[in-house]
């Protein structure tokens, strides 16, 4: 315990200057962001104003590429929103439909489904979607969401078809409009199955889509 007791005593006196310096360090570089996935805008002019998106191009290279087949090729010019889907009384969460509406000389062949556990996307609000029956059927109609609709996502935890809706890109201006548009009265009549009550009086005309600059 002597030993021991001299020991501790003969480390406590030491000086600390006479231990050697401690080597400068250099901070390490903080880490380059990612790099945001490369999108594309498109400019749609409506009757009730313009609405732009952005669109997903990277992360959703096939639904992308149909909506843009579509521009480029004028086959939205005179299509319509034609459907406002009403979650609440309000009329302020729900969504709005419009495209090709099955038109013949407008629509193309469907493209394979990218569901939203491959692309990463999920219909949050302002989030522009695939209008489909089976997966696999998506052509030429789409939607924009008005509130997160997590229940349209893909969810392989539930049974039957659980793939979702495509989400390939996002309103960045004119959420007024789609919100406008989506408060417009609707037909109590029209339409069929579980769209019945949710076709607009008055669809909302898309005069034109053409892409648009970056900012």
């Amino acid at each position: 315990m002597k030993t021991l007791l001299v020991a501790l005593l003969a480390l406590a006196a030491t000086p600390v200057d006479a231990q050697a310096p401690a080597a400068p360090t250099t901070p390490a570089a903080p880490a380059a962001p990612a790099p945001k996935p490369a999108t594309v805008r498109v400019a749609l002019q409506t009757s009730e104003g313009p609405i732009v998106l952005e669109l997903e191009k990277e992360r959703a290279p096939v639904t992308t590429a149909n909506f843009l087949r579509y521009v480029d090729q004028k086959r939205l010019d005179g299509a319509t929103f034609y459907r406002a889907m009403k979650l609440t009384p309000e009329g302020d969460f729900g969504l709005i439909q419009g495209g090709a509406k099955g038109d013949p000389k407008r629509v193309l062949p469907p493209i394979a489904h990218e569901p939203t556990t491959k692309t990463g996307l999920a219909h949050t609000d302002g989030a522009i979607s695939m209008a489909r029956g089976a997966p696999g059927s998506a052509s030429g109609d789409f939607f924009i969401s008005v509130g997160a609709l997590s229940s349209l996502d893909a969810n392989p935890s539930q049974p039957g078809d659980n793939l979702g809706f495509a989400v390939f890109g996002r309103v960045v201006e004119g959420m007024d409009v789609v919100r406008r548009i989506m408060g417009l009265p609707t037909s109590p009549t029209a339409g069929e199955g579980a769209m019945k009550g949710q076709m607009l009086a008055a669809p909302v005309r898309i005069a034109s889509a053409r892409r648009a600059p970056a900012p």
